[in-house]
């Protein structure tokens, strides 16, 4: 049964852009974040506290938290993959934390230099040292990894299970290559129900394979309540390859508000936003509805 309201989360400031060519000052990351507040965004992943040699476009991460808009009543969360990461978004006053765990053990080591389970444990560390942050755990490759291929259920759960026993505020499903279907979602998002039925489950979905609308759909009546998506489509994993864009903000806005789904969110602010983007990258974007437009179409005056 799906709810009537779904929080989307934005990203396009921290997964939307880290895979860009083209570096985005301190203020067009923070003049994006504003045009999200302004379409109605009230949660965002603004950042990421990683290497900034490997990740450059994340080199002002400290810089950013520090311009965020304070008084519109917005989370704001950055994501961490080790206990340097997560201090340094400590240090920033950041609401939430998103520490990182990838499902597959050839990706965990190439995205994180370490072993999940080493990810799992420096995780512990974290929440025993997290009284000021509010921190949530992602599991990455959650539906497939571009290394090892098929992650089986079972070893999704066995990761998930090793996080929970830390407890997290929040457990994120990520499909981090795009290779899910809705058949997928309903059976990994139910499993993880049944076994925590008391955890938020939030979704990072990608469209790579055409498919994130649709399993963002099959997510919600699973029981998802928040779903990841970023302006435009933009996005991708600088460690996985062939890992293109998230769902679109403004693609998920629309199919939710002709659905009855409630988001709080503007569809023609958020369109107008990843026309801006669109601009300051300097190439087409994925998003679909940014191209056609909202239906009905407004009335000419």
């Amino acid at each position: 049964m799906t709810s009537d309201f779904c929080e989307i989360i934005e990203v396009s400031a921290r997964d939307g852009i880290q895979n860009e060519k083209t570096l985005l000052s301190t203020a067009q990351k923070l003049h994006l974040i504003g045009m999200a507040l302004d379409a109605g965004i009230r949660r965002m992943e603004v950042t990421s506290f990683v290497n900034p040699k490997r990740v450059p476009q994340m080199a002002d991460a400290e810089d950013v938290v520090a311009g965020l808009p304070r008084d519109w009543g917005a989370r704001y969360m950055g994501l961490t993959l080790n206990r340097r990461g997560f201090d340094r978004a400590v240090a920033t006053g950041l609401d939430e934390a998103n520490f990182v765990v990838v499902a597959s053990e050839t990706f965990n080591r190439k995205n994180q230099g370490v072993s999940t389970q080493e990810s799992i444990a420096a995780f512990s560390d974290i929440r025993k040292a997290a009284d000021v942050i509010e921190v949530a755990v992602t599991v990455a490759a959650a539906f497939g990894c571009p290394f090892e291929g098929e992650v089986p259920l079972a070893r999704l759960m066995q990761v998930v299970e090793a996080c929970m026993v830390h407890e997290p505020f929040e457990l994120a499903l990520a499909d981090t290559i795009g290779v899910a279907t809705p058949r997928d979602v309903t059976e990994r998002v139910g499993a993880v129900r049944r076994a925590f039925p008391d955890i938020p489950i939030r979704l990072h979905l990608h469209n790579t394979r055409n498919t994130g609308i649709a399993n963002a759909w099959a997510g919600l009546e699973a029981g998802a309540r928040s779903l990841d998506a970023s302006l435009g489509g933009v996005g991708g994993c600088p460690f996985a390859p062939r890992a293109t864009g998230n769902i679109a903000t403004e693609d998920l806005v629309y199919m939710l508000d002709r659905s009855g789904v409630r988001t709080n969110v503007s569809l023609d602010t958020a369109i107008a936003a990843a026309e801006w983007l669109e601009a300051q990258l300097g190439h087409d974007v994925p998003g679909q509805v940014m191209k056609a437009g909202g239906f009905p179409a407004p009335q000419a005056a």
